[in-house]
């Protein structure tokens, strides 16, 4: 998932409507996934936390969503590192939650690999559609209110731990992936990919978007998920 993200506040819902806010969660999982793929199919760079799989998946045989699988499974154990006995381990189903969201962006790719992008200005409406679709499924993701995704839980491990706002480390983290993304893709494949103007675009966009988007969808979902 760009910044200012929304602030992530786990709830505790009643054990009927559990499975209304993990389904809640598999839908915004889709949604993001597909976001995902319409910036690859855009080529003019991925999301902060796609740019990295994205350039692994170039550099061995894995698919970006399998890539995206094992970004998530270091994340996971690096919180288990840094909160120690803090750990919840309810946080744990950050792992099955991963690699569901691996596949699904596996999916994506394939259904969206067709798709003319010939020209520049379809390339940008690719990567604006993966902002909105992004958007969506991060506030969707918030609203559910259940598990983090393994980037949002390292940093708010991470903001535990340490006197650090969390819009700064989640900037701070996003740009670490970038520049490893960038330094292997320089390094090995001696040029830049998966990271591009529509990358900026997403940093700036995907968070905003997200924000404006949380309450109404909000409004719409309470009464489904009380």
């Amino acid at each position: 998932m760009s910044h200012p993200y929304v602030h992530f506040h786990p709830t505790h819902p009643h054990p009927p409507a559990l499975g209304k806010r993990y389904l809640t969660l598999g839908i915004g999982l889709l949604i993001m996934a597909f976001g995902i793929a319409f910036s690859i199919q855009g080529a003019l760079g991925t999301s902060p936390i796609s740019s990295l799989p994205y350039v692994v998946s170039l550099l061995i045989p894995l698919t970006v969503g399998e890539a995206t699988i094992c970004l998530h499974v270091v994340l996971i154990l690096l919180q288990i590192l840094i909160l120690r006995r803090r750990y919840d381990p309810v946080q744990l189903m950050q792992l099955p939650v991963a690699v569901v969201f691996g596949y699904l962006t596996d999916f994506g790719v394939w259904a969206v690999q067709n798709l003319p992008a010939d020209h520049y200005g379809v390339q940008w409406l690719y990567c604006l559609i993966g902002v909105v679709l992004v958007a969506v499924g991060v506030a969707l993701e918030v609203i559910a209110g259940v598990v983090t995704l393994a980037g949002e839980g390292f940093v708010l491990a991470v903001c535990q731990v340490a006197p650090i706002p969390f819009g700064n480390m989640k900037v701070a983290f996003d740009l670490t992936l970038v520049g490893i993304a960038v330094a292997l893709s320089l390094g090995f494949l001696h040029g830049l990919y998966g990271v591009r103007e529509g990358t900026v675009a997403a940093a700036v966009l995907v968070g905003l978007t997200a924000k404006k988007l949380q309450p109404l969808l909000q409004r719409r979902l309470e009464k489904v998920l009380s």
